[in-house]
């Protein structure tokens, strides 16, 4: 299951896990869509594929919340 991380870890915006504009890599490095872009959509820690993480809403939030580790080293 995805840990679903709070922010993007290189600007430290917030991205809450309802809410689309987050890309994680197989890693789950976590980047918002601003950054994704300037990376060229490639993970600069592992070289990845950054992709859409996909929301995670209702009840199943509820039942799985996001983590809350904060992973912006600004």
């Amino acid at each position: 299951m995805l840990e679903m991380r709070p922010d993007c870890e290189r600007c430290g915006v917030d991205l809450p896990a309802d809410a689309g504009g987050a890309f994680i890599c197989s890693l789950e490095c976590t980047y918002c869509a601003d950054c994704a872009d300037e990376l060229d959509e490639r993970c600069p820690g592992c070289g990845g594929e950054l992709l859409d993480r996909p929301a995670r809403v209702g009840a199943t939030l509820k039942k799985y919340p996001a983590a809350t580790e904060r992973r912006h080293r600004g």
